[in-house]
C-alpha cells in the first residue's frame, strides 16, 4: 500500500469538495479548482476526509494512487491557503518593477522583459530584487517562477542572475594568472 496514497485528506473548515465521478472541484475561500482524475482511481469524501483507493496492486495502479492522492490533497490546499515562490534577483542594475498585474524585469539585457501574469498568478515586488509568484494552482505557480529564473539563470561565476529564495549556487573559480 502506498504510503502517501492511503492517508485522508482533511477536508478544512470552508472549503467544499464535490466527487463526480473522476471528477473532482475544490472550491475554497481564495477561489475553486476543478480537475479529471484517472478513471480507475476510487475517491470518496467520508466523514471530514477524502480518500483515494486503487482498484489493483499492479504497478500503474500503484503509481497513480500517491499521484492522485498528492494532486487532491493540492488542489485543497491551494484553494485554502494557496501557493507562493519567492525569487531573488542578484546582480548590479538588475530589478523588478510592479505593472498593473505584470512585472517588468531589467537583467542586463539591452531592454527590460515583461512578463505577464496568466490566469490565477500573481506577482507581488517585495522589494527591487525580491519577487514573489502566487496562485491556487501549485503546477501554474512552479512553473511561472521556473520561466522567470529561466530568463537570466544563476551564473556559477559572479552568481548574478535569478534565483529561487535559499537556493545554493555552486560557484566556480575563475582564471588564475601564470
Amino acid at each position: 500500500m502506498s504510503r502517501i496514497g492511503k492517508m485522508p485528506i482533511p477536508i478544512p473548515q470552508g472549503t467544499e469538495v464535490k466527487v463526480e465521478g473522476n471528477k473532482v472541484t475544490a472550491k475554497g475561500p481564495r477561489g475553486e479548482l476543478t480537475r479529471e482524475f484517472h478513471p480507475d482511481m476510487d475517491i470518496s469524501i467520508e466523514e471530514e476526509n477524502l480518500l483515494v483507493r486503487r482498484p489493483s496492486d499492479s504497478g500503474m495502479h500503484r503509481s497513480l494512487h500517491g499521484l492522485t492522492r498528492s494532486l487532491v490533497a493540492n488542489m485543497v490546499e491551494g484553494v485554502t491557503s494557496g501557493f507562493e515562490k519567492n525569487l531573488e534577483i542578484h546582480g548590479v542594475g538588475y530589478r523588478a518593477v510592479a505593472k498593473d498585474r505584470d512585472v517588468e524585469l531589467t537583467l542586463g539585457f539591452s531592454h527590460p522583459i515583461l512578463v505577464k501574469a496568466p490566469e490565477g498568478i500573481e506577482f507581488e515586488v517585495v522589494t527591487p530584487t525580491k519577487l514573489r509568484v502566487k496562485g491556487i494552482d501549485k503546477q501554474k505557480v512552479g512553473q511561472m517562477a521556473a520561466k522567470i529564473r529561466a530568463l537570466r539563470k544563476p551564473d556559477p561565476y559572479k552568481g548574478k542572475g535569478v534565483r529561487y529564495a535559499g537556493e545554493y549556487i555552486k560557484r566556480k573559480a575563475g582564471k588564475t594568472a601564470v
